[in-house]
C-alpha cells in the first residue's frame, strides 16, 4: 500500500512539474535571437564544406553572402510561425481560422521580381567564384529543392 501511495505521489509531482514548465513558457518555444553575421558565417561554412571550396573561394563566398544577406534573408522560415494569428495545433485544439490577407496593390509581384533579380545576380557572382563542376553541383541542388526553395516531400512507402 505504501508503494502505491509513493508511486502516485511521485507521478503527481512529475506531472505538476511538467505543467509548470508549460505555464512558464506559455506553451511556446523560447525565442531565438537572429544574428545576421552568424547566419552569414554558418551559410558560408555549410556551402564551403558541401562543395569543397578552398580558402580563397570561401573568403570570396563570405563577402558575397555578406553583400546579399539583407536581400536574401534567412534560409529557413518555420512554416506558418511568422504569420500573425497562426500557431501550431496542439492535441485537442480547434483549428484556427486563417487571417485575411491584406490588399496586394501589386507590391507582392514587384517584391517577387526583385527577389528573383537578386537571386539571379547572386548566382552570377557565385558562378565566378566556383569552378564549373562546383557550380554544376550547386545548380543541381537548387533544382532538387523545387519551387520557392522547398525540399521535395518524402514519398510514403506502400
Amino acid at each position: 500500500m505504501k508503494r502505491i501511495m509513493l508511486t502516485i505521489a511521485a507521478a503527481v509531482i512529475v506531472a505538476s512539474a511538467g505543467m509548470a514548465q508549460d505555464e512558464k513558457n506559455d506553451g511556446k518555444r523560447p525565442e531565438r535571437k537572429f544574428d545576421k553575421t552568424e547566419m552569414v558565417k554558418k551559410r558560408t561554412e555549410e556551402t564551403a564544406k558541401k562543395y569543397n571550396l578552398n580558402e580563397a573561394q570561401t573568403k570570396q563566398l563570405l563577402e558575397l553572402n555578406t553583400k546579399y544577406a539583407d536581400k536574401m534573408g534567412p534560409r529557413h522560415r518555420g512554416g506558418h510561425h511568422g504569420r500573425p494569428g497562426m500557431r501550431p495545433q496542439k492535441d485537442g485544439d480547434q483549428p484556427q481560422a486563417r487571417p485575411e490577407r491584406p490588399a496586394d496593390d501589386g507590391k507582392r509581384e514587384e517584391m517577387r521580381k526583385q527577389r528573383r533579380a537578386d537571386m539571379e545576380a547572386y548566382a552570377a557572382e557565385l558562378q565566378k567564384i566556383l569552378t564549373p563542376d562546383q557550380y554544376k553541383a550547386y545548380k543541381e541542388d537548387i533544382e532538387k529543392r523545387g519551387p520557392r526553395g522547398q525540399r521535395p516531400q518524402k514519398q510514403e512507402k506502400k
